[in-house]
């Protein structure tokens, strides 16, 4: 469908807003949403108070022309309209970012690791999402190519160096390129700080409930 599950919106719009692009390839557009959440939060909060004054490129690959609204055209820069693997080849720029949030599972296995190398030849950084389980989805919206194909695995991403995963209940959520060393680092020491933040806090309020029952026991 030209959405995707909600329960990944905090990881993968904080790997966006940590990796500050100056310009981002949004392959398989649909409803707009990261394009739309990347531009509200890489330009209106930046410090600037003119509206409408982008100073970033977002450009966007949608294969299904009717999923593209009038504010898909806001939003983007430009939408290239068909198969990305085609598309892909024929661009002579690189993106600081290319996103694939719940695409790659719509191509079979060759498809997607062709689809990944050549995001790897046109943007210093991807970021994938992919169901973390295979559910069969046939073509909707009128869209033929809403099926699903594939479930890709961790196993899958092995052959790719420069890379980390993001926990996630529902998805597989992959970071690659350039800035996967420093950005998987600094994840990896906040969430280790978080651990142990709620740890002292859970510590000080069972200390609290303990002198509690002696206070009553006695």
């Amino acid at each position: 469908m030209p959405s995707s599950h909600w329960y990944q919106l905090n990881e993968i719009m904080e790997l966006i807003l940590l990796t500050k692009p100056k310009s981002m390839l949004d392959v398989g557009v649909g409803f707009g949403k990261y394009g739309f959440l990347s531009r509200e939060y890489l330009e209106l909060f930046d410090g600037r108070e003119k509206f409408d004054d982008w100073k970033r490129k977002i450009d966007g690959i949608e294969i299904f022309e009717d999923y593209i609204t009038s504010l898909n055209k806001m939003i983007y820069d430009k939408i290239y309209i068909g198969d990305a693997l085609e598309i892909l080849p024929t661009l002579d720029k690189t993106y600081d970012l290319i996103l694939l949030i719940d695409i790659i599972e719509h191509f079979n296995y060759d498809d997607g690791i062709r689809l990944l190398k050549m995001c790897e030849q046109h943007g210093n950084n991807t970021i994938i999402s992919t169901p973390k389980r295979f559910f069969s989805q046939r073509d909707m919206f009128g869209n033929p190519f809403e099926v699903h194909k594939f479930l890709y695995k961790k196993k899958h991403f092995k052959l790719i160096k420069n890379k980390f995963f993001i926990p996630n209940v529902f998805s597989i959520i992959v970071y690659i390129g350039d800035n996967a060393g420093i950005l998987g680092e600094f994840l990896r020491k906040k969430r280790m700080r978080w651990r142990i933040a709620t740890n002292l806090k859970f510590l000080k309020f069972s200390d609290r409930l303990i002198r509690k029952d002696i206070e009553l026991f006695f």
